[in-house]
């Protein structure tokens, strides 16, 4: 057999293997293989079991966290991830205006393993729950595995939160993809629901302050009268 045709062939599978590569790269980078998130209804939200972290600890419907001023709740990816710690400073920075418009701030975690939540306080200034059914991440979870990390906008991500300054560790569950919520008192509704697309996918502080804006308080029945 002639050796420059074994090299021919050699030299093709090479050559079709990296344009295999290069196209999943491509492909990896657009959002053809993101799983499309389905919009959550009030009602959905309204009957999620919510849990507090004290020592004895409450359960509640989350329809109680906005039901008098409205809410902004954050749905945590992982309370570890430093990608997670510069959303919630983003948010928390947002509560001086927050106070002034009588809008509360929380959060909403699926797991509670060791220290992690406490150690999530000083980057998110206000009241975290445990969602442990992990409806707040629904109505259909989506999770991002491993492509995450080929997505140039991960790294982006990765490379704006090191640049601030947030650190974090690996511990806990982090694939499912968490989110934001604007939710309006009484049966006025879901003002803003933005969902993770991808790690570091965070929402723009300026949208969550025009829709708490957006915000009408509850009127009471005396009020009325």
């Amino acid at each position: 057999m002639d050796p420059s045709f074994f090299t021919m062939g050699m030299w093709s599978i090479g050559a079709g293997a990296i344009g295999a590569a290069a196209v999943a790269l491509l492909l990896a980078n657009t959002d053809v293989f993101l799983s499309k998130p389905q919009e959550a209804a009030l009602e959905y939200l309204e009957d999620i079991d919510l849990k507090t972290l004290e020592k004895e600890p409450r359960t509640f419907k989350a329809k109680e966290l906005w039901e008098k001023n409205g809410a902004v709740i954050m749905a945590v990816r992982r309370p570890g991830c430093f990608l997670c710690r510069e959303e919630a400073a983003d948010l928390s920075s947002l509560k001086p205006r927050l106070d002034e418009l009588g809008v509360p701030l929380y959060a909403v975690v699926k797991e509670q393993v060791r220290t992690e939540v406490r150690d999530f306080q000083p980057y998110f200034k206000g009241e975290i729950f445990l969602d442990k059914q992990k409806k707040f991440y629904g109505p259909q979870r989506r999770k991002m595995m491993f492509m995450g990390f080929v997505r140039l906008g991960v790294w982006y991500n990765f490379f704006r939160a090191w640049s601030g300054g947030f650190s974090g560790n690996l511990e806990g569950e982090g694939f499912i993809l968490g989110g934001v919520f604007v939710v309006g008192p009484g049966k006025q509704g879901i003002l803003l629901e933005h969902r993770e697309k991808e790690f570091g996918d965070k929402v723009n502080p300026d949208s969550v302050l025009e829709a708490a804006r957006r915000i009408k308080p509850q009127t009471s029945v005396s009020e009325k009268k």
